[in-house]
């Protein structure tokens, strides 16, 4: 008869456990795949699933019982480092929704709002168009795939340990904030000086024929001089994008431990 002993089980039980805690906590705030409209139990089936396939090359983990004080350390040590990679890529999705709110509010878009049943809350109309845009390139570029090699990575740059991460962790991802304003800002740009350089034709304009009705002119001036820059620009959304979410992905590998 096959027994085992107390602990054995511990053993198999936090091999699984602890992995299971990063991955879950990173597909919670990981952007797609972490989104609200995709059901609770695919996403734990996915976790299950990358754990499973993850088992056999993942290092050895501490010696520790899961259900003690330390076990229970680990365990949130776990979840803020699966939440801080999930965040740090997240950050790529929401530099792209600035560029739209941007671009929007230059156009004189900004009254425009769509409600977003994900974030369950009113988004600008064009910054929800250019998050759509960033899921189609990122699904288009494997950005999923993407997402779960660096997490198969981070067990060996991050390893699971019973002490938890210094000070420099937070202070790195912290700093690693500035990447919405300065993706957003490369994205939206090139519409900004377009309707810098619109706006001013446009008060020439008003100063050299008083007569005419700015807001009736100006209006559609804006709107079909925008969305035609904006097609323009289209084309270099995507490999600023892969571009931006490669570093994000290195950036999740160099996170600091201590």
């Amino acid at each position: 008869m096959i027994t085992f002993s107390a602990a054995q089980l511990e053993q198999w039980l936090a091999a699984l456990l602890w992995p299971l805690t990063r991955v879950l906590a990173l597909l919670a705030a990981a952007p797609v795949l972490g989104q609200t409209r995709l059901p609770v139990p695919v996403r734990i089936g996915l976790a299950l699933a990358v754990v499973a396939a993850l088992a056999p090359s993942l290092p050895a983990q501490p010696p520790v019982a899961p259900a003690s004080a330390a076990g229970m350390l680990v365990l949130a040590t776990q979840i803020v480092i699966g939440l801080a990679m999930g965040f740090a890529l997240r950050l790529v999705f929401v530099a792209v929704e600035m560029a739209g709110d941007l671009i929007g509010l230059q156009m004189g878009l900004g009254f425009a709002m769509f409600y977003d049943p994900g974030n369950i809350q009113h988004t600008p109309i064009l910054g929800q168009f250019m998050s759509l845009l960033a899921t189609l390139v990122f699904l288009a570029i494997n950005g999923h795939l993407l997402i779960i090699s660096a997490l198969a990575e981070s067990f060996h740059t991050l390893p699971i340990a019973a002490q938890p991460p210094g000070a420099s962790f937070f202070q790195v991802l912290a700093r690693h904030g500035a990447i919405v304003f300065v993706t957003g800002l490369q994205l939206a740009l090139p519409l900004i000086v377009t309707m810098l350089v619109v706006n001013l034709a446009l008060g020439v304009l008003t100063r050299s024929a008083p007569q005419l009705n700015i807001f009736a002119v100006g209006f559609p001036v804006t709107l079909a001089i925008g969305f035609g820059a904006l097609i323009l620009t289209l084309p270099y959304f995507g490999p600023l994008f892969e571009r931006t979410l490669d570093q994000a992905l290195r950036f999740v590998l160099q996170l600091p431990t201590r």
